[in-house]
């Protein structure tokens, strides 16, 4: 499923559109269009903990956001070998709208509880 990136991709402005290919039930493939040697691990936050946060009036605009979307936020993770030493950031999630194909990363206030780079194995223990 291809995606528009309404608002850059911190650090990979130059990228426009998007392929989400599923890997499993956890983890998913994101891939450049434009340069396919570009491509990003994500993984579904709500299996490893609670994770809540408000979008921003300005990107639910973007995305077209209203109280009938159907919306996947996912995280980007660092994979390491072993996987436990898989790094997930959980303070620039992607919010993806299903129904219009658009996506968009938000950049959490540091205050959160969240960080940039959560090892996974703080997760497997829970």
């Amino acid at each position: 499923m291809k995606f528009d990136i309404c608002v850059p991709l911190l650090g990979f402005d130059n990228i426009k559109q998007v392929e989400l290919q599923k890997i499993d039930d956890i983890f998913m493939k994101m891939r450049s269009v434009e340069e396919e040697h570009i491509s990003f691990t994500l993984i579904d936050p709500f299996v490893l903990r609670k994770y809540d946060f408000e979008v921003p009036t300005h990107i639910k605009e973007k995305l077209e956001i209203n109280e009938k979307s159907n919306l996947m936020i996912l995280n980007i993770v660092l994979i390491q070998t072993p996987i436990e030493n898989s790094a997930i950031n959980f303070i620039g999630p992607l919010v993806f709208n299903t129904d219009n194909n658009k996506v968009a990363q938000i950049i959490l206030a540091e205050s959160t509880e969240y960080g940039i780079a959560e090892k996974i194995s703080t997760f497997l223990d829970k």
